[in-house]
Order: structure tokens, then C-alpha cells, then sequence
């Protein structure tokens, strides 16, 4: 059920007789060369068009844009930065909170917008209400860890074969090439490098770690559509599943 396809007296009607809302947020920012800027927005948007037909929770119209401060030196990646989208979540969620939403289900398609939710979730929870992260691509390795993937890589590949086949450029996937720090330090990932053997966090731009902007164990060329119509199908049913028991919690 799409909050922008009601009218007002029927969202009166949900919300008098529901406290439980989707909200979704993704991003625009580079996800190599093969995949669109739009990879972390597309997948959300199919997993609500599949929650559609297994839940009657209430979902508000997807948020587009999210924390990527890391990768606006790729050409379309646009971030708003954690204060903003904070902003931007906390006045949707108190927005909602009005008519009587307690119960926040956030679908999430980027690992940059968690320390936001993090946050959100916390404020939530002093106001009496509840907040949980729906990280698909983590609760898909969960569900399968054979589908565990990095950021531009099979698993977010084949996902964008099941969404959107035709923005996948096949030709354009690279193998990875990360740049190291020095001799000594090696990049092991969008955060981390290793020094004899110890991984440490070292936050950088990620346009100083890769060219291509892919990062991951898991190469593109692997993905396959089906990967993807299984994966998300299953986060689907998982999500429509935990619905029900979220709906069933005490608030705080």
C-alpha cells in the first residue's frame, strides 16, 4: 500500500487502525562502471512493488538520495551528508509520528545512510516508538551467504539484472585494481588497509582507493539474473515475515 496512491480520508483510515509504517532511502553515487548511479534506489523500489503483494504495511514514497560523502568525486554521485539526510528522516518521521506511526521499518539500500539510522532509531526510541534497519543487501547474506558481496559487485549486480536489466553494461566490468597507500599499507576496502597482517580502519576518498569504484570479493562478471529474482524475492518474503512480528512488539 503506496501512502502517494491514498487519498486523504483512506490514509486516515490506515493510520487509525495501524501504527506501522515503511520508510526507504537509497542513493545516487557510483557503483563502477557497469552499474547506474541509481543501483542503491532501484533495488528498494523492487523489493516495495514485491512487499506489495505480501504485506498491507503502509510504505512512504522511496528517498532517492543518501550519505556518499566518500564518493562524490565520480561524475552523478550527489550526497547529502549525514546531517542533512538526518534532518530530512527525523522530519518525515515526527511528520508521521502525528497521525500516529510508532512503528518505523526503514528499507535501506546504502551502508553510508546506517550512522543516520543508527541515530534516528535511538531518538525514535526515546519518543516511544520503535525503529528498525531493513540493510537488504546484509540480510541477504544472512539468508544465503552465497550471495555476500561487496559494493558494485555481483550482489548488488545481479540485483540490478532482476530490476533493471538494460542499465547493467556487461562490457564495461572490470577486474578490481585497488590503489595501495604505500609499499607497506595495502587497500583492503572502501575503509580499511593492512599492515603486517592487521586490518585497520582508514577512512578515504573512494576515487583514491579505486578508479573503477567497485570494491568487493565478489566479481561482477559472476552475477546472474536468477541470482537476483531469488535474492530479492527472498528478502521480500523475509521482510513481509518480520513485519508481522515487529507489529507485535511492546512499544518502549
Amino acid at each position: 500500500m503506496r501512502i502517494a496512491d491514498l487519498t486523504w480520508p483512506k490514509a486516515e483510515e490506515y493510520f487509525q487502525n495501524n501504527d506501522t509504517l515503511i520508510l526507504t532511502v537509497g542513493s545516487i553515487e557510483c557503483h563502477g562502471r557497469h552499474l547506474p548511479l541509481g543501483t542503491d534506489t532501484y533495488i528498494p523500489e523492487r523489493i516495495l512493488e514485491l512487499l506489495d503483494t505480501r504485506t498491507n504495511v503502509a510504505m512512504a514514497p522511496v528517498i532517492p538520495f543518501g550519505a556518499c560523502d566518500s564518493q562524490t568525486d565520480y561524475p552523478g554521485t550527489v550526497s547529502l551528508g549525514t546531517d542533512v539526510l538526518y534532518a530530512v528522516l527525523s522530519r518525515i518521521a515526527e511528520g508521521y509520528r502525528k497521525f500516529g506511526v510508532r512503528r518505523f521499518a526503514v528499507l535501506n539500500g546504502h551502508g553510508g545512510n546506517i550512522p543516520v539510522l543508527d541515530r534516528l532509531s535511538l531518538d525514535l526510541h526515546r519518543e516511544g516508538c520503535l525503529m528498525v534497519q531493513l540493510n537488504w543487501w546484509l540480510m541477504a547474506w544472512d539468508l544465503n551467504p552465497a550471495w555476500k558481496g561487496g559494493h558494485g559487485g555481483a550482489e548488488e549486480t545481479a540485483g540490478m539484472l532482476a530490476v533493471r536489466p538494460e542499465l547493467v553494461d556487461a562490457s564495461a566490468i572490470e577486474d578490481l585494481v585497488l590503489k595501495d597507500p604505500s609499499d607497506k599499507i595495502r587497500s583492503t576496502g572502501f575503509k580499511t588497509v593492512r599492515f603486517e597482517n592487521v586490518e585497520l580502519p582508514m577512512t578515504r576518498p573512494v576515487r583514491d582507493i579505486t578508479d573503477n569504484g567497485w570494491i568487493g570479493p565478489d566479481h561482477p562478471s559472476l552475477a546472474t539474473r536468477e541470482w537476483g529474482e531469488d535474492m530479492l524475492t527472498s528478502v521480500a518474503d523475509y521482510i513481509a515475515r518480520f513485519l508481522e512480528a515487529f507489529r507485535e512488539i511492546p512499544l518502549p
